[in-house]
């Protein structure tokens, strides 16, 4: 008799099975649903007419299209390859820039160095160790202004040595230019209002959470910094954005998928935090720091780092 296969062996061992093709995880539902709906609601009011609370949602969106782009980086939304890349042609036109970007910028810079002297866009690099309204209006060009020598030393190096990955971003490149460029020459006016402002208010706040999220955190050594490097928001920022405010949890876990996030933040960092980074919500914050503390001088928050880390 030929023998038994192994699988067989013990009844309870399950079967041998082809990996499934569909999402890793089935919260990103949300995320499906945040890609599908911004889309949509542009080309309705397109169509249509411009309306406010459709309007609204859209801008709402955007942020979420950011944080989606953000963590399709760090843990690929789907099982197949095809699926992930035709994902990131997709967030390529919705978010205005193509997604490659985050590898240079974000995963081998930002969480490599985490908010520390090497840091390219740390916070406390322009202008000195801030956290008021205009630093958090002027940080997203700030960090481009440093950031683009990134891009084209990253790309230059694809080119050389993955001329494959070099094509790969140039196309999605050509994809973003070619959607503004056609959308530009059918009707200026509504891809103004209803594409190119809201892409722009995105890639604001996508790079605007770092100011949120790191300044005034220690960006000091790690073993005098700890865990203090990043700011956390807890409250209604997380459930509507995939989680972005347990910002900690994610640096330590950068792999780890968002809805996880949760567990890790309560269950392990947060007590391990300096309380003064771990904020209840974002808007009170939002409010209290940039709005009130201009009244109020002793809501101005306070700098966690030692000024000879400053640089």
């Amino acid at each position: 008799m030929p023998p038994t296969p192994f699988w067989r062996r013990n009844a309870d061992a399950p079967m041998l099975r082809r990996p499934r093709a569909g999402l890793r995880h089935r919260r990103d539902l949300q995320s499906i649903a945040y890609l599908l709906l911004a889309p949509a609601l542009a080309a309705w009011q397109w169509w249509r007419g411009f309306s406010w609370p459709l309007y609204a949602l859209l801008l709402l969106l955007t942020l979420g299209i950011g944080v989606i782009h953000h963590n399709h980086t760090h843990l690929r939304m789907w099982r197949g390859r095809l699926a992930n890349r035709l994902t990131d042609f997709w967030i390529t036109l919705l978010q205005g820039h193509p997604t490659f970007v985050f590898w240079p910028a974000h995963a081998a810079n930002h969480h490599r160095y985490k908010h520390g002297a090497r840091d390219e866009a740390r916070t406390y690099r322009f202008g000195g160790d801030t956290n008021h309204l205009w630093g958090y209006l002027i940080h997203p060009v700030q960090a481009v202004w440093v950031l683009m020598p990134l891009f084209w030393r990253w790309l230059a190096r694809m080119r050389r040595h993955r001329p494959g990955v070099w094509r790969y971003c140039l196309a999605q490149y050509g994809t973003w230019l070619g959607l503004w460029g056609g959308l530009l020459l059918i009707d200026p006016i509504k891809a103004l209002l209803f594409v190119i402002l809201p892409q722009l208010h995105g890639l604001h706040w996508l790079l605007a959470t770092n100011y949120l999220q790191h300044a005034h955190a220690d960006g000091g050594p790690r073993a005098l910094a700890g865990l203090n490097y990043a700011r956390n928001f807890e409250g209604w920022v997380n459930p509507l954005l995939f989680n972005i405010g347990l910002h900690t949890a994610h640096h330590e876990h950068p792999r780890a998928h968002w809805s996880e996030l949760t567990a890790l933040h309560h269950g392990r960092y947060r007590a391990l935090v300096d309380a003064r980074l771990n904020e209840a919500g974002l808007l009170p914050y939002m409010a209290r720091v940039f709005l009130l503390a201009l009244l109020v001088p002793r809501l101005r928050s306070r700098s966690l780092m030692a000024p000879e880390h400053i640089r």
